[in-house]
């Protein structure tokens, strides 16, 4: 199972963990994590003697496959650092409450990949993470600015986007495409008329897993930055704005022409609203099939050669979420797992120092599932043709946002039966009432941030 296909679901109870974090942190103090700081000349690549010695321990929701792979990256750290142990140990879904227990009792991890900025952000408001601003240099050297910028948080680098998702894909199924006579296309005008064209040949143009409705959030986001672009994006996201800005009914309105005939949704809406992702995935990749594209990451390229036969290229591909009025084509939506210090020393500056370079994450792109944002990674790294297009655009993107959704509060954005993915999900059954939606995304908002 993928680190990011079932990411939303493992942080239903974040608001409460997180809260209770705070408020312990805060009692507590910060002697649990007293540490040593190393020197001002260890704040570049190689400035942390190879010498050093001592042992850390990590925690990420990577297991199985995952974890076989993340070892091999710390076995190619220790060909650098031969005497830093690192023991890495999965949290698997429990993750957030792990971590908030270990703070709790005074004894976290030295480090931590998180699934979500916004959890990092808690984390490091409430004094449980320390910064590693000593990587700056090497991040600002492989990263683009808004990657970098998925890390920061009041000023300070707490982050680094080390496993990453491309979330702006689309996943058609080859031989209906050409059997309709249509091609991938780049601009929104083109998905549309395309959509028409698929639908006369025969095949239902869209499949849509909203069981849980952040499916949907994700289409809102792609859609989002393509219309109202990077700083209403980012003002959104941060509540600057309201969701009944203007922006906003505009996406609206883009997302109602993919919604608003059922006769386009595998199921129609009602059925669209009661689908599982990996249902919408398998349904387009059926023979004969019920659909002909899903709007999704490039984690569905997993699903698609675990749970059906259609093979690569021949039976199914993807195309870049597609520009809209000439915006946005190579923009990208991500997601992916952060890895955070909560104990400061010169051991786990080195492995910092060592996960923002290529070298280390060309390791598990060698061994596939895995995409890098690190743009100096070769795409030759990438076995994987298609999983390489897709690696490749996300760190060559020059614009970056992390999926909104998992920046929020989660009893906004992330949590099954409430805020926006019930709202977003309401939306798809009814897509013409806009200004309802608007309102209730509002209304939804307003309670979670007061909280």
């Amino acid at each position: 199972m993928t680190t990011h296909r079932l990411h939303r679901r493992r942080y239903l109870f974040l608001a409460v963990v997180v809260a209770a974090l705070v408020a312990v942190v805060a009692g507590c103090g910060s002697k649990s994590n007293a540490a040593t700081t190393p020197s001002a000349s260890a704040s570049t690549l190689g400035g942390i003697p190879a010498s050093t010695s001592g042992s850390l321990s990590m925690t990420a929701v990577w297991s199985g496959q995952e974890q076989t792979a993340f070892q091999q990256v710390i076995a190619g750290f220790n060909k650098i650092y031969p005497h830093i142990t690192v023991k890495f140990t999965s949290g698997g879904n429990n993750l957030p409450q792990i971590l908030s227990t270990a703070v709790a009792g005074g004894h976290p991890p030295d480090l931590a990949a998180l699934p979500q900025p916004g959890l990092m952000k808690q984390f490091a408001a409430s004094g449980a993470l320390k910064p590693i601003d000593f990587a700056k240099s090497i991040v600002d050297a492989n990263f683009s600015p808004t990657v970098a910028g998925i890390g920061t948080t009041n000023g300070h680098l707490y982050g680094l986007l080390f496993k990453a998702a491309n979330k702006s894909t689309v996943w058609y199924n080859v031989p209906a495409f050409k059997n309709a006579g249509v091609t991938p296309p780049t601009t929104w005008t083109q998905l549309l008329a395309d959509a028409k064209t698929l639908k006369a040949s025969g095949v239902t143009p869209y499949s849509v897993g909203a069981d849980a409705g952040w499916p949907i959030t994700d289409l809102f986001e792609n859609i989002y930055l393509r219309t109202a672009g990077l700083a209403m994006y980012n003002k959104l996201t941060n509540f600057q704005i309201p969701w009944t800005d203007p922006s906003v009914t505009t996406a609206l309105k883009d997302m109602a022409q993919i919604y608003g005939n059922s006769s386009y949704l595998n199921g129609g809406n009602s059925g669209a609203a009661t689908t599982d992702f990996p249902t919408s995935v398998t349904n387009v990749f059926t023979t004969p099939p019920k659909a002909a594209m899903v709007f999704e990451a490039d984690f569905v390229e997993s699903v698609i050669t675990s749970s059906t036969k259609a093979k690569p290229t021949t039976g199914f591909d993807y195309f870049p979420f597609p520009s809209i009025n000439g915006q946005g084509g190579s923009d990208v939506v991500a997601g992916g797992d952060i890895v955070t210090m909560f104990k400061d020393s010169p051991a786990a500056r080195a492995f910092v120092d060592y996960l923002a370079t290529p070298q280390a994450a060309e390791i598990w792109a060698r061994l596939g599932g895995f995409s890098s944002a690190n743009k100096n990674v070769p795409a030759s790294v990438y076995t994987d043709p298609i999983g390489r297009r897709a690696a490749t655009a996300l760190a060559d993107a020059s614009v970056v946002v992390y999926d909104m959704s998992d920046q929020q509060p989660a009893a906004f954005g992330a949590t099954t039966g409430q805020g926006e993915w019930q709202i977003f999900t309401n939306f798809l059954k009814n897509p013409s009432d806009i200004s309802g939606t608007q309102k209730a995304l509002q209304a939804a908002a307003t309670a979670a941030y007061k909280k």
